[in-house]
């Protein structure tokens, strides 16, 4: 019996929820018309969508966060690479400005051999220095030409600002040289504003050049050149080969204190020039007529 009665109640239902679902339909539609015509729900739309925005920022953070850090990454790595690539250019620039300098520096080491070729009245040739002795108290060189070019035991060496060595031995293809600043080295020379003759010692070190055998009363200043005297027959005279830089005289010793600083800068050389000296081969000549 119960149950005949519920079965019967659900008939009676479905009126009832069609009759709400129509009242909702027209009340949906008298919304739209009103809205579109008068647009009276625009303050309770714009209500619910500030309500909502907050739960569309935290629905949408996931994602955001997502393109965010994709775009992080992606700009993080292109800016390695553009580092890493601008970077390696400046190295390779760096490089190139340095052999640039280098080139320009040579240049002006060409042109000052050059132009001291043209002053000079002997025969000279420009070569390379191929080696440097490392060891600090023997100041010596190796050059790119040897005897099978002309090359000659003590054979003089200049560059574009003075006296450099002499060669020690030459060599078929190579040979060795003597800078004025070694020890074992000495040198005729003379001062040229008065003709005073002495010899200029190396020290060791490649700026100074000792000269101990001038007495006190010698007539030597400090800032006088001195140059080859061209005794002894191994440099040509007239070379300038050092300038006084100091000169103390002690009283109570017989000869003065008195150095000198090498007109060429002897640790900076790349080139230099040899000489066969027009006397060289005066001598030479004399020497071949003597001994017919």
């Amino acid at each position: 019996m119960a149950a005949t009665r519920s079965y019967n109640s659900n008939p009676a239902r479905i009126p009832a929820l069609g009759a709400r679902a129509l009242a909702l339909v027209l009340l949906s539609l008298l919304l739209m018309f009103l809205d579109h015509r008068d647009n009276h729900l625009d303050a309770v739309r714009n209500a619910i969508s500030g309500a909502v925005y907050p739960i569309r920022i935290i629905v949408d953070a996931p994602a955001q966060f997502w393109v965010w850090a994709r775009d992080r990454s992606k700009s993080h790595t292109e800016l390695q690479r553009e580092n890493a690539s601008l970077e390696a250019e400046k190295l390779l620039t760096a490089a190139r400005l340095q052999r640039l300098t280098a080139l320009e520096a040579e240049n002006v080491r060409l042109r000052d051999l050059l132009e001291a070729r043209r002053r000079v009245p002997d025969e000279v040739r420009v070569v390379e220095i191929m080696a440097v002795d490392a060891n600090p108290f023997k100041h010596s060189i190796v050059l790119d030409l040897g005897s099978n070019d002309g090359v000659y035991d003590g054979q003089a060496i200049i560059d574009a600002d003075g006296i450099i060595g002499q060669v020690m031995e030459a060599g078929p293809m190579t040979a060795d040289a003597i800078l004025i600043s070694d020890p074992g080295h000495a040198l005729l020379v003379e001062v040229n504003r008065n003709g005073l003759r002495t010899v200029a010692y190396g020290t060791g070190e490649f700026g100074r050049l000792d000269l101990p055998g001038l007495p006190n009363n010698a007539d030597i200043q400090v800032g006088d050149l001195l140059v080859t005297s061209g005794l002894g027959g191994t440099f040509p005279s007239g070379y300038p080969v050092a300038v006084v830089d100091t000169v103390n005289r002690i009283p109570q010793e017989a000869f003065a204190d008195v150095s000198a600083t090498p007109s060429a800068a002897l640790d900076q050389v790349r080139e230099v020039m040899l000489i066969w000296s027009s006397q060289r081969d005066d001598e030479t000549a004399a020497k071949a007529d003597g001994d017919e």
